[in-house]
């Protein structure tokens, strides 16, 4: 049997969030993690240091957190004219989805030019980090959700 893992009401928890302070301590935390992710992943991708990489890491955090900002909010105006309320997997998955895709079309023409390589092999290395980021932003969210509780938009 599968794991229920949606989050359903969490509102007695001290830790409840709701709007902007929601979205400035997901955003925070999630983009700190990723600096860090990123700069390995893109130093073993693109053979070149950790401070090479690590520029376009902060660089690739910044275009990710305007994304972030402007996906979730479209994501959570889609989410509170549905039906259904809560956050199964499916939804989840569509979230993490909408996401990373966003990103491909900004980060491979960025990797492309700072790492001085084809936009096939810029190609190769976001899929490998867009791999990662997947599963990232969805065990990311999923714990997110169940420190902080649901966005009203959820409830």
């Amino acid at each position: 049997m599968a794991a229920n893992m949606s989050v359903q009401n969490i509102q007695g928890s001290p830790w409840s969030l709701q709007g902007p302070w929601r979205r400035v301590a997901y955003v925070g935390l999630y983009e700190a993690i990723a600096i860090v992710a990123a700069t390995a992943g893109l130093s073993a991708l693109s053979g070149q240091g950790a401070a090479h990489s690590g520029v376009v890491a902060v660089v690739s955090s910044a275009i990710a957190i305007c994304w972030n900002v402007v996906w979730n909010h479209l994501f959570e105006m889609w989410e509170a004219r549905q039906a259904t309320r809560g956050r199964g997997i499916g939804r989840r998955i569509a979230h993490a989805i909408g996401m990373e895709g966003g990103l491909v079309f900004m980060l491979v023409p960025l990797f492309a030019w700072w790492f001085k390589v084809s936009l096939w092999e810029a190609l190769v290395m976001d899929i490998g980090l867009l791999l990662f980021f997947l599963v990232y932003t969805f065990v990311f969210n999923w714990s997110f959700d169940r420190i902080f509780g649901l966005p009203r938009s959820a409830q």
